[in-house]
């Protein structure tokens, strides 16, 4: 029986040609890499209980555990790719009303 590929699949076996291996130095810095990445630290916070109540609806709403939530939270803000619904939304509001 042969298993169905979903889209992502299909388009790894379909690039499949392009990939080229890498050099064992190269892989060596992946893995170091990937390994800092994972690596993670226990933190302790103060914060208001209404803020974590938030954060625990919206986490319910994802579908993610709160700790989940605010480490996601943070790594978007540290990487500049948090994003502030409220202000796009009045930067599409200016840019069409200037139409």
């Amino acid at each position: 029986m042969k298993a169905k590929l979903d889209k992502y699949e299909r388009d790894i076996e379909r690039d499949a040609e392009s990939y080229k291996p890498v050099s064992k130095k190269e892989q060596l810095e992946i893995e170091g890499i990937l390994d800092r990445i994972r690596k993670t630290r226990n933190v302790n916070i103060r914060i208001s209980e209404a803020v974590l109540e938030e954060l625990k609806k919206r986490s319910r709403e994802e579908g993610i555990p709160y700790q989940t939530l605010i480490s996601s939270v943070l790594h978007k803000f540290v990487t500049n790719r948090l994003v502030d619904e409220r202000a796009i939304r009045r930067s599409l509001q200016l840019l069409s009303s200037s139409r």
